[in-house]
Order: C-alpha cells, then sequence, then structure tokens
C-alpha cells in the first residue's frame, strides 16, 4: 500500500478574499469562481457502498454532488433530484456517476410539490430497483437583513423546499426502506449559531437537526438509521445565488479557524460513513464539519 503524504488543512484550498459574483437561484457550480470541488478528481472509492441504491436531492452540486460522486465511487447506483435551471451542473454529475460504470438517474423537478416528491421517490425505486439510501440535501437560502424584508411568499418557499419536502420524501421512501438502509439529512451550524440575515434558513435546520434525532428513535426497531450532517461555511451556488451578500462573500469563510470556507468534497466521506454498513452503531448523530468553528 502506498503511503498517502500529509495534507495541511489549512493551505489545502482557495482563501478569501473572493471575487464579487452573483448568479440568479439557484446559480450553477460550473460558474463560479474558483470553481468548487465536489471531488470530481480526487475521491478514490473502495467499495464501501457496492450494490447500494441512494437517491439524493439537490445532487447536481454542493455537498449533494459530493456525496453522489462519492456513492457511485463506492459502488452505489445514485438518482439526483434538482431544479430544471440546474441541468448543466446535473449532467456533470450523471456523466461522472456512469463513468464508474454505475446507474445515474437524473429527476429534475420541484421539491415544494407534494405530488412531485412522491413521484420522484417512485421514478428512483424504479429506475434504480429500489432504494435504500435517502439524502435529504437540497435547500433553499436566501439572506434577508430584517425579518421585514421576508415576505410570507420566501418563507413558505423556504419551509417547503427545506422541511415539507424531506418530510413528503421520508413518507414515500419508507415502504421502500428495508433494514440497513438509511436516511441522512443536511443540517447546518446555523442550527445552533444562526446568523441574523438568515432568519428563515436557519429555523429549517435547527428543525432538521431535530426530525433526524426523532425519526431516528421512530426508526431504530425497523433497522434504519437516520443521521445528520451539519456544514459550516462551505463554498456552493447556495452563497452567490442570495444565500450571502457580496460583503459577506469576499470573505466567506475567513472567519473559521482554518481561515477558509469548506469544498463540498470535504464533507463526501462524511455522507459516505453515515451511509456505510459499519457505521450500524450511529443513528440520530449529527456529524459536523466546520471548519473548527460552530457545532456539534
Amino acid at each position: 500500500m502506498s503511503e498517502q503524504a500529509l495534507i495541511d488543512p489549512v493551505s489545502r484550498f482557495p482563501k478569501p478574499p473572493f471575487k464579487k459574483q452573483s448568479q440568479p437561484w439557484p446559480g450553477l457550480a460550473g460558474k463560479m469562481e474558483p470553481r468548487p470541488d465536489h471531488g470530481e478528481t480526487t475521491y478514490k472509492g473502495s467499495g464501501r457502498l457496492a450494490g447500494r441504491k441512494a437517491l439524493i436531492t439537490g445532487g447536481d452540486s454542493g455537498m449533494g454532488r459530493a456525496a453522489a460522486i462519492a456513492y457511485a465511487r463506492e459502488g452505489a447506483d445514485v438518482a439526483i433530484n434538482y431544479l430544471s435551471a440546474e441541468e448543466p451542473d446535473a449532467q456533470e454529475v450523471i456523466a461522472l456517476i456512469k463513468k464508474e460504470r454505475r446507474t445515474g438517474l437524473a429527476i429534475p423537478g420541484d421539491l415544494t410539490d407534494e405530488a412531485f416528491c412522491k413521484q420522484l421517490v417512485d421514478q428512483a425505486v424504479q429506475g434504480l430497483g429500489g432504494i435504500d439510501i435517502v439524502v435529504c440535501n437540497a435547500a433553499r437560502q436566501q439572506a434577508r437583513a430584517s425579518i421585514l424584508d421576508v415576505s410570507s411568499e420566501d418563507f413558505d418557499a423556504t419551509m417547503k423546499t427545506n422541511i415539507y419536502a424531506p418530510f413528503w420524501i421520508i413518507k414515500a421512501a419508507l415502504p421502500h426502506l428495508k433494514p440497513g438502509s438509511c436516511i441522512i439529512g443536511t443540517t447546518s451550524e446555523q442550527a445552533y449559531d444562526p446568523s441574523p440575515d438568515l432568519y428563515d434558513y436557519a429555523q429549517t435546520k435547527a428543525a432538521t437537526m431535530n426530525y433526524v434525532k426523532s425519526l431516528a428513535k421512530q426508526l431504530a426497531s425497523k433497522g434504519i438509521r437516520v443521521n445528520g450532517v451539519a456544514p459550516g461555511p462551505i463554498w456552493t451556488p447556495l452563497q452567490v445565488s442570495g444565500g450571502a451578500t457580496m460583503e459577506k462573500l469576499e470573505k466567506f469563510g475567513g472567519m473559521t479557524p482554518l481561515g477558509r470556507p469548506g469544498q463540498p468534497v470535504e464533507l463526501a466521506s462524511i455522507y459516505v460513513q453515515l451511509a456505510a454498513a459499519d457505521a450500524s452503531y450511529a443513528t440520530g448523530q449529527v456529524y459536523g464539519s466546520a471548519g473548527g468553528s460552530g457545532q456539534p
């Protein structure tokens, strides 16, 4: 076995200041400067998820894309959901999954629609021949300086994307999940240390952490594990499409002890670990990755 060189986490990836940039919601990873690293050229698998079948929402970019690439390289077939505006990013992911000789399903659609969430699960089950990993990762984040700037339409869209959609998807998926299956939610350091300009988003991440812990207790006797991942500041299209102000974007991640934002690839191994059978005693857990800040 070849030795691995030590990698300094401080200098591994780009640090602020970053170029001011803006994209219409929901944004494309392919148009960001610098481009986020989802493990396209670096993640190496070792068969930890051989034969598994995963559905990942928000699988076109960010942590969802990193998880999709990692899952395929670990031997899983993967279905990803995304908005139709994100098609260019999604097709890059599907190509990477197929390069690993795994099944890659692209299922675009709006998660704020209950009927679509049910249809999404049905399509994934049919296309993959079942599912045993459900990653509820898609999220809406729009920074607003004041609660007075958050419209009811804004609030509703954030709640439906971040809270209702996992509820609908998990309900639809549950009859298909056998003992040994797992559900993974993407929460955030915002659940523990909310930013003043993310009033609605931060609430949904606290709720995500809570449903992970509640559902884990409910499904434990069925042999289905439920866990969460809590990122800190991660370089994704969420930030450049309204999730952060221009001022915050320039300094993004600079306040962490590591002095930089995380890249999606740095969470890939966590999504793999929580899905893998050798993590069989981990349920109701939230794994943090926040560059030395945030909780848990």
